[in-house]
């Protein structure tokens, strides 16, 4: 062997030695598995990681009538369906009554969020609402179904300023106010000077009546009624069953040809309904859209269950039909509350004028469908 091929040798060697040991990394006994379930493919990406759970969304809802009313149970059965279509991701608690606030207070009380959600009439807060006094104007409404329909429509159709500061989710309207009272009121002349609880418009209306108009909200004229502090009340008769007046009155006087409504709303905190995600709101909206007809629905029911109550106290309370010479006198007695009206928005720029003419032509088409 000559002297080049000697100093080859340890260098072979070497090379021999690292591509045994190159070759034993990747031989089977050695081989590192990848997890089971696992692909090791090029590209492929990691495991994605399970979702995070849904937050719960849990709302404080105000309402203003008694546990015990038609309307909190409509309310009620209104938050179980929107828990029930988001999987219990949303959880509305009802605070009825006075329970948070005072029904006066409800609307500002959602505006600052001291709770989310409430339910109130507009006409508690006079004078912040020009243009959706219309909807409680003496138009001769029919029943609350018609009512509530009418204004939710309305508030949609022209998306008043005036309601700005939240998010309205619907109004609904209770049916035709009547005229309840300790002294038999059978026509316009034994109104005069008459005591009467009223609230929002309603006190014009009972002003242009001749009679003396008592700004009082429900919860307080049953016992305004039972001291002799107001002799009567414009109220739908669902009124003397569900807020308990029926006993302090004697007499029913039927003024549907002049009924007017109270609008109520369901409003939102602004800021907790944008937060909401987009399905959540489209539950909300969807649920909203069957409520209208069920808290409509809530409103005949009740009158039903109020002419009941009346029919069966002891004594018995007479219901007195007034004549259509009479009809006339008090349609027209409160002609100049609508023209007050219109003057009103007009000075404040708002279209009354088009809203009213909405309402009565509306209301026009159900009469003369009902013919």
């Amino acid at each position: 062997m000559s002297g080049r091929s000697k100093r080859w040798v340890p260098a072979l060697a070497v090379l021999m030695t690292l591509a045994a040991a190159l070759g034993g990394c990747g031989g089977d006994g050695d081989e590192t598995q990848a997890p089971e379930g696992v692909s090791t493919a090029p590209g492929d990406q990691a495991p994605a990681q399970a979702p995070a759970p849904a937050r719960t969304i849990k709302l404080a809802y105000s309402v203003f009538f008694p546990p015990t009313h038609v309307q909190t149970l409509a309310a009620q059965a209104w938050a179980d369906e929107i828990r029930t279509r988001t999987g219990g991701q949303v959880q509305i608690t009802l605070y009825p009554g006075n329970t948070l606030s005072t029904p006066d207070q409800i609307y500002r009380g959602v505006v600052n969020g001291e709770f989310d959600l409430g339910m109130s009439c507009f006409a508690y807060t006079r004078g912040d609402f020009p243009l959706l006094e219309a909807l409680d104007l003496p138009l001769g409404y029919p029943d609350g179904m018609t009512a509530t329909r009418l204004a939710t429509k309305m508030v949609r159709k022209y998306q008043p300023a005036e309601l700005a500061e939240v998010h309205t989710l619907l109004v609904h309207a209770h049916g035709p106010g009547l005229l309840a009272s300790k002294k038999p009121v059978r026509s316009l002349d034994d109104l005069r000077g008459l005591k009467v609880r009223a609230t929002g418009l309603s006190q014009k209306l009972v002003a242009a009546l001749g009679g003396t108009p008592v700004a009082m909200d429900q919860s307080e004229t049953a016992e305004a009624l039972r001291k002799g502090t107001v002799e009567a009340t414009f109220c739908p008769i669902e009124t003397l069953e569900g807020w308990s007046q029926g006993q302090a009155i004697q007499y029913i006087t039927d003024t549907s040809a002049i009924g007017y409504t109270t609008a109520m709303f369901v409003v939102m905190n602004k800021e907790v309904w944008d937060g909401l995600p987009q399905e959540i709101q489209a539950v909300f909206n969807e649920v909203t859209d069957a409520w209208i007809e069920r808290h409509g629905q809530a409103w005949d029911d009740a009158d039903a269950s109020g002419r009941d109550f009346v029919a069966k106290l002891d004594p018995a309370r007479e219901i007195i039909a007034l004549s259509a010479e009479e009809q006339a006198r008090w349609t027209e007695a409160v002609r100049p509350v609508l023209d007050a009206y219109v003057a009103a928005a007009a000075a404040k720029g708002l279209p009354g004028d088009k809203l009213l003419a909405d309402l009565q032509a509306e209301l026009a088409a159900i009469r003369a469908g009902g013919e």
